[in-house]
């Protein structure tokens, strides 16, 4: 799960709300209770990616890239807090500082999948680039606030592209959410047509008279990607996840066995006293019972 995601959502979904000490806690209390619901649902495995810091590697990369300027400064100060929280909480975190939360989303899924008794992972993110990370059914993006998932075929509909070809796609059609631009004129069809042909901007013939395929203000297109690819290779980098880290080596890594000792105490901070007994009742009905023998 991308825990930045979820904390701006519930930012922006639900009223705010302060504690004792004036402390803005309503994102983090709607973040938790969404994992609750999860877990309620039988979820028995979980990892929630966030971004400890805003910026990342690639600010260096592009300066428009996305910073922290303009954030709500009451939602900024809940990234420690929703940190803090889930580790209480007993769920896996995975704080990123260099990279992003979808580069640790890309890498753990990347990692899981490699692991013959993992059947399915499941990234909670719409999020566009985050299509690149897709497999067939066994790496799948789940909307969970339109109850869809989506597969490779899914994502072949969606975009008109393989997974593969996604970080070329946003190269070309820029990512406004992660502050790059693309190349002028790429749209959405015409880059769909021009990648569904040849998958990658190496592949593209500099020459429009060669290409296979003719959407509409070609010639201006094949120009502009001539004049510019050098660019177009730097937002294709910006795209591209990096799977380094994390890498999760078991499913018990993320597997979800209670809160710890100080959920109770976070439960007070966020002023969710109900929380605590939530997760209690789901915990004992995830715990394997002893059976008791019988007397003779």
């Amino acid at each position: 799960m991308d825990g930045t995601y979820e904390l701006f959502r519930h930012f922006y979904a639900i009223p705010t709300h302060a504690n004792d000490g004036g402390e803005e806690v309503a994102a983090t209390r709607g973040v938790l209770n969404s994992i609750a619901g999860m877990l309620e649902s039988g979820i028995t495995h979980i990892g929630v990616a966030t971004d400890h810091v805003i910026e990342s590697f690639r600010n260096n990369l592009w300066p428009g890239y996305k910073t922290g300027e303009g954030v709500d400064p009451r939602l900024l100060s809940q990234f420690p807090l929703l940190e803090e929280a889930l580790k209480a909480m007993g769920v896996m975190v995975w704080p990123m500082i260099e990279l992003e939360a979808d580069d640790a989303l890309a890498g753990a899924a990347t990692s899981l999948s490699k692991l013959s008794e993992v059947e399915r992972i499941y990234i909670c993110s719409p999020d566009k680039d985050l299509a690149q990370c897709v497999k067939n059914d066994r790496i799948v993006q789940l909307d969970r606030r339109a109850r869809s998932v989506r597969n490779e075929q899914g994502v072949m509909e969606k975009f008109g592209v393989s997974p593969s070809s996604i970080p070329d796609y946003l190269a070309l059609v820029g990512d406004d959410a992660d502050g790059y631009p693309g190349l002028e004129g790429w749209g959405e069809k015409s880059t769909a047509a021009v990648l569904g042909i040849y998958h990658h901007l190496e592949a593209i013939p500099p020459k429009v008279e060669r290409w296979k395929v003719q959407p509409r203000s070609a010639p201006r297109l094949a120009e502009v990607l001539e004049t510019n690819f050098k660019l177009a290779l730097l937002f294709r980098d910006l795209a591209t996840l990096r799977t380094k880290e994390p890498n999760v080596s078991s499913p018990e890594e993320i597997h979800w066995s209670g809160p710890g000792t100080r959920f109770q105490a976070i439960c007070k901070r966020l002023d969710d006293a109900q929380l605590v007994d939530r997760v209690a009742k789901i915990h004992a009905r995830q715990r394997p019972r002893v059976k008791r023998s019988r007397r003779k």
